[in-house]
């Protein structure tokens, strides 16, 4: 199966247990690094649809640190009341690992309520001769 190439397609293969959240989001990373500018607009553009809190703001935070990360525009769709927790999220569920994930986290995840470590984005790195550059 090829990797999702939107947000939206991300929701929808968790959606038809098709994919595991994490493993399309993981697998969405990969295709980000290889878009044109182009390609990734249309990637964040779609608004995916809606699978649980913790998830929904999940996506809106990747969404919004992406398109800064890539100096573009953040669609409307990630400022969307439903797309925000009420309560933190913190990964790993150690109690140990807060503070460091508080420091981490990066602003569209800490808006959100959501506390996830400095590297829980980065994938390895794909040397394309056509490739965008990495975010």
């Amino acid at each position: 199966m090829a990797r999702p190439k939107t947000i939206a397609e991300i929701a929808a293969r968790t959606i038809a247990a098709a994919d595991a959240f994490d493993r399309a989001v993981r697998e969405f990373l990969d295709s980000w690094q290889t878009m044109t500018q182009a390609e990734r607009e249309a990637a964040l553009g779609g608004e995916p649809q809606k699978l649980g809190h913790l998830q929904d703001a999940y996506l809106a935070a990747l969404t919004e640190h992406l398109a800064l990360s890539a100096r573009m525009p953040v669609p409307a769709w990630p400022e969307q009341p439903g797309r925000f927790l009420h309560e933190p999220f913190f990964a790993g569920g150690l109690e140990s690992l807060k503070s460091t994930l508080l420091v981490e986290s990066p602003l569209a995840f800490r808006r959100r309520l959501i506390f996830i470590s400095a590297d829980a984005l980065s994938r390895p790195r794909r040397d394309f001769a056509h490739s965008a550059p990495d975010v």
